[in-house]
Parts: structure tokens; C-alpha cells; sequence
């Protein structure tokens, strides 16, 4: 408008009138352009609510009450698309107080409502409610949501299903159907009181009474407790949708006389990779193809532990039924194969044949490469102990612990981390000191010596990060303690995982090895037993994000960190304010 009323002196009025027509057509496509993108990149809105309260689940012969979503176990499922919204209204109608963790999702610029206890928000308090605003970005396939307090994610789980969105699609044939398989431990006691019990022994949490597949503990206990059935159509291809929802314990999965087809992990797709099983640890997710070929009749599927340490849990092989239609065949049991429980080549063997996937659906590959690296922490992994235990429980001189560059990570109670970042108030709630290296360097893959210190230093100590940082982390397993494998969990990312070795990281030859073509973009990662992992990824979410170990009995006993990533210089690379009605600490 403003151009045409500043009219040239020179030229007709027939010009003018032929330039505004232009000018008008060129609005109209304009306006057609945006309003096809918005139709083309349209997000839903979806909103959930979730009721926590104790509900009577009886297994093992025995009645034993645990707070669930729902009144179900697992919780309710939630299917969205791509890029969709979630709000999750959060009703606690139990007897103490929880959190929600969204696991994988990045929730962009939004940590108020990723979850953790006292990381993120302080705990949802009987009688009250929050919803989660749960943004989701470029990820894909397969997560899971779960309570994130004390061990109550044993009973307050469920599937976080992404859906290509409109007009996307599978980077393979769409399958026939999918299925939700959440691998879960159980145990028959609530999980809150039984972890409270052992930390103030400072002992271990006891082993679990069973396993299970989707709520059931299979045919091979004595009490004839339910067995999960999968129904198939001859011919059919499945996508299953597998879960480690377990407590404790690596996972090896399988389904007799048929092969699996690795997809996708951890919400992002991978290179196809055929198998007869699979190895899953607690946190990650798997998507995996499965064509039912075989002749007509009842199949076995399996799930079995895995373990690289001295802490070796229950070797319970638990089952479910993969069921031809129409079918009058009986179980056949002689087929089912599943690696030992302490196979760590079976282990190695699947994990390192994992490979990203140019396909279109995943995000650019952007690995930060070597001369990008801005900021490196190297992290020794133990289990150890505090001095003293001073609880009336106590039942041992030094209590048990778990560290990172051997420090034992401790919640603040009076308020959350993100709040007191966000507030510019940190004083006494934690400090921006986490050690980038061990204090200590010694064969920490080797037979460790009585001249390493096993005690553990305690605090609630941060890594602060730039906005845009080029970040490797490496993570080196050690024999302090149990020794073993640790499955690592990053909130507010996913990662490139660049590379894996055996012995002590070296950091002037080991790095030649890395993978920096086709790495797996994932938000859980394996260390190996008496070996390492490196990650990298751009520090491009502002906030505060926990990294822990899934395994709960580590966490529980402080194998934790924080990192916090600071504003960028825009408003768009800025934390989001915080929603209203934020639950406050007691």
C-alpha cells in the first residue's frame, strides 16, 4: 500500500494499475505458500490425564499393592505424531510424592517439564496435580515415560508411541501392525519402600522376585501367572515396539525360529541389522521388524538378563506366546535361543553393528567433528562407598555409594536445580565444579590395587556448558566396586555415539577409531565392562538436563551429574519461562 501511494511522477496509470495486479497476485501465491506450509507442517495438540494412585496387582501367588497410572500396569499408552504436543494432566491421588519423566524426548528450551525430582521440579505432592507440556521435535518410533522418583518407575511406566507425521513415511514397508513389548522387573513390595529400606541399611535393594513381559510373568512360575499373547496373521510383517522398562537389568530378547530386524533405536532409525535376538538395556528403546513366515503354531518369545559384573542379577528366563491365527499347535520350547547370561560377546556382537541410516526421516547427520571440539569431560564410572552410616537401620560401617569422577551425587530437597539456576539463587542448592577429569588416575580397567581410594566425595556439582558447544564426553568403566557395564542416559538430548573400546581410553590414539560417517544418534549408551563410550553432540538446549545411570540401584546411590546449558544470544535459544502452578518443594 505504501509503495503504491508514492507514486513515480513518471509512467501511465495503466502501468500503475498493472503493477498493483502483479504486486496482488504475488500476495495471493504468497498467501497460498504459507498457508500449504502451515497445512503441511501442522502439529496436533493432544491432552492426556493421568490419575496415580495404589492399585492390587496379584502375582507370584501373593497380593501386592503399587501406585500405577491408570490403574494399570504398564500405564496408559500414549500415540501421537511427529512433531505433536502432549499435555499430560498429572492427578497424584497416592500417598507420597513423584515426578513424570518423558524418556527421549528433547522437550526444546523446555526442561520445566522434563521431570526429574529435585533436577527439573520438586515432586507432585499427594493431593495435588501438574501438567507436563511435553514438546516434541524431530524424534521418532519408539519412547516410554515413567515416574522419576526414588524406584517408582517400577510400577508408574508406559509407551510414548511417535507416529511418522502427515504425509511421512516409513523408511521401510509399512508393517501390518505394531506392538508395544515393555520388558519390566517385578517385585512383590512397593518399589519406594523397598529402596528407602536398603539406602538407610546402606546395602544393596534385594533381587527381584520375577520379570515380566507387558504386566505378565509368563509359564515358568509356580503360581500360574498370566503369559502375554501376541495374535498374527500368516504372512503379516510386525513392527515391535520393545522397551526396557527394567529395574537392574540389560536384556537379551528373542522369539523362537524367527528373525528380528532392527529399525530404530532410541527414536531415531537405523541401518536394518537382522539378528535372531536382541541385547536392550533399562532406558533404551528398540524398534524392530518381524515377518510371521514360519508354519502355523504357537512360538516362544523370550527374554532373558544380561550381565558383565559381579552384581549378577536373578537369571530368570521369562516368556510370552507369538500365536499363529487359527492355530491348534502347541508351544514349542526347544527353539527358543537366547545367549548366557553373562555372553558379553553375544552383547558386543549385536551392539557394534549398529549404524545410523541416511534416510530422510532422520535429521541431518551432524556430528561435531574433531576441530569443533570445544569442550571435553572424561568420566570415571564407579560403585563405592561413603564413610559412615549413621542411620538407626544401618547395618554396615560404610554405606554404599556410586559415583562420577568420584563424586557421589546428592538431591538438593529444599528446591529444584533449574529453579535456582533460573532464579540466579544457587547458594546451597548446588555448585558449577563437577571435575571434567578423574582426580584420580590409575589401571581402572585392571586389578585394582588397595591404593585406590574407594570412597566416594558426595555433592550436588554441574557441568556448565556454553549455548552451541561442540561436546565430547568420554565414559570409562572401572572395577572399583562391582565393575561391569553401565547403561548412561543424557535428558534434554540425543547423542552421537562416536566410539567404544576395551581397556583405558586413550586419548592420543583411541579417537583414530572413532565413527564419524554413520554413528547411532541415541539418548541411552552402553559402557562396556572394563572398556569405554564416546559421545558427542552440539549443546543446543538451554537449561538443565540430569545425566545418570538407568540402572536404579546406581542412580539411587548417586552415579548422577547435571548439565546446564546456557542462554544463546536470541530469544529462540533461550530457556521458556516457567509454566504457572510449578510444584514446590516441602
Amino acid at each position: 500500500m505504501t509503495q503504491n501511494t508514492q507514486t513515480r511522477k513518471t509512467g501511465t496509470i495503466q502501468e500503475h494499475i498493472g503493477k498493483i495486479k502483479m504486486s496482488l497476485l504475488k500476495l495471493s501465491f504468497l498467501g497460498v505458500l504459507f498457508l500449504s506450509t502451515l497445512f503441511l507442517c501442522s502439529a496436533d495438540v493432544h491432552r492426556y490425564e493421568f490419575f496415580v494412585r495404589e492399585a492390587n496387582f496379584t502375582k507370584l501367588c501373593d497380593t501386592t499393592p503399587m501406585l500405577v497410572v491408570n490403574d494399570s500396569y504398564p500405564g496408559p499408552e500414549i500415540r501421537v505424531h511427529r512433531g505433536d504436543t502432549v499435555f499430560v494432566n498429572v492427578h497424584n491421588q497416592g500417598n507420597y510424592g513423584f515426578t513424570i519423566h518423558w524418556h527421549g524426548v528433547k522437550q526444546p528450551r523446555n526442561p520445566w517439564s522434563d521431570g526429574p525430582e529435585f533436577i527439573t521440579q520438586c515432586p507432585i505432592q499427594p493431593g495435588t496435580n501438574f501438567t507436563y507440556e511435553v514438546i516434541l521435535s524431530d524424534e521418532i518410533g519408539t519412547l516410554w515415560w515413567h515416574a522419576h522418583s526414588d524406584w517408582t518407575r517400577g510400577s508408574v511406566q508406559g509407551a510414548f508411541i511417535i507416529l511418522p507425521a502427515e504425509h511421512e513415511t516409513y523408511p521401510f514397508p509399512t508393517p501390518d501392525a505394531d506392538q508395544t513389548i515393555m520388558l519390566q522387573t517385578w517385585y512383590n513390595e512397593d518399589y519406594k519402600q523397598m529402596i528407602d529400606a536398603a539406602v538407610a541399611a546402606g546395602t544393596t535393594p534385594r533381587q527381584p522376585d520375577a520379570y515380566a513381559i507387558n504386566g505378565h510373568l509368563g509359564d515358568t512360575t509356580a503360581c500360574n501367572d498370566t503369559i502375554f499373547r501376541m495374535q498374527v496373521n500368516y504372512g503379516s510383517t510386525y513392527l515391535l515396539r520393545i522397551i526396557n522398562a527394567g529395574m537392574n537389568e540389560p536384556k537379551f530378547f528373542s522369539i523362537a525360529n524367527h528373525t528380528l530386524t532392527l529399525v530404530a533405536q532410541d527414536a531415531s532409525y537405523v541401518r536394518r541389522l537382522m539378528s535372531n535376538y536382541i541385547m536392550i538395556n533399562p532406558g533404551q528403546t528398540m524398534d524392530v521388524l518381524v515377518v510371521a513366515n514360519q508354519n502355523a503354531g504357537r512360538y516362544y518369545m523370550a527374554t532373558r538378563p544380561f550381565s558383565d559384573s559381579s552384581a549378577v542379577p536373578v537369571d530368570f528366563i521369562t516368556t510370552g506366546v507369538f500365536e499363529y491365527a487359527n492355530s491348534a499347535a502347541g508351544l514349542n520350547a526347544s527353539m527358543v535361543t537366547l545367549p548366557a547370561l553373562n555372553d558379553t560377546d553375544a552383547t558386543n556382537r549385536f551392539i557394534s553393528r549398529i549404524r545410523n541410516t541416511r534416510v530422510p526421516q532422520n535429521p541431518p547427520l551432524n556430528v561435531p567433528a574433531n576441530s569443533r571440539i570445544n569442550r571435553r569431560v572424561y568420566i570415571a564410572i564407579a560403585t563405592n562407598t561413603l564413610p559412615g552410616c549413621d542411620t538407626p537401620q544401618c547395618v554396615v560401617p560404610n554405606r554404599l555409594a556410586a559415583s562420577l569422577n568420584n563424586v557421589s551425587f546428592v538431591l538438593p530437597r529444599t528446591a529444584d536445580i533449574l529453579q535456582a539456576y533460573y532464579n540466579m539463587s544457587i547458594n546451597g542448592v548446588y555448585t558449577e565444579d563437577f571435575p571434567l577429569n578423574p582426580p584420580e588416575f590409575y589401571d581402572f580397567t585392571g586389578n585394582v590395587t588397595n591404593t585406590v581410594n574407594r570412597n566416594a566425595t558426595s555433592g550436588t556439582r554441574a557441568v556448565v556448558l556454553n549455548y552451541g558447544d561442540a561436546v565430547e564426553i568420554v565414559l570409562q568403566a572401572t572395577q572399583v566396586g562391582g565393575g561391569g557395564g553401565h547403561p548412561i542416559h543424557l535428558h534434554g538430548f540425543s547423542f552421537y555415539w562416536v566410539g567404544t573400546g576395551t581397556g583405558n581410553f586413550n586419548n592420543q590414539t583411541d579417537p583414530r577409531t572413532y565413527n564419524l560417517v554413520d554413528p547411532p544418534l541415541v539418548n541411552t549408551v552402553h559402557v562396556p565392562a572394563r572398556g569405554w563410550v564416546a559421545v558427542r553432540f552440539f549443546a543446543n538446549n538451554p537449561g538443565v538436563w540430569f545425566m545418570h545411570c538407568h540402572f536404579e540401584r546406581h542412580s539411587s546411590w548417586g552415579m548422577d551429574t547435571v548439565f546446564i546449558v546456557r542462554n544463546g544470544n536470541t530469544r529462540r535459544t533461550s530457556l521458556l519461562p516457567p509454566p504457572p502452578g510449578m510444584p514446590r518443594c516441602t
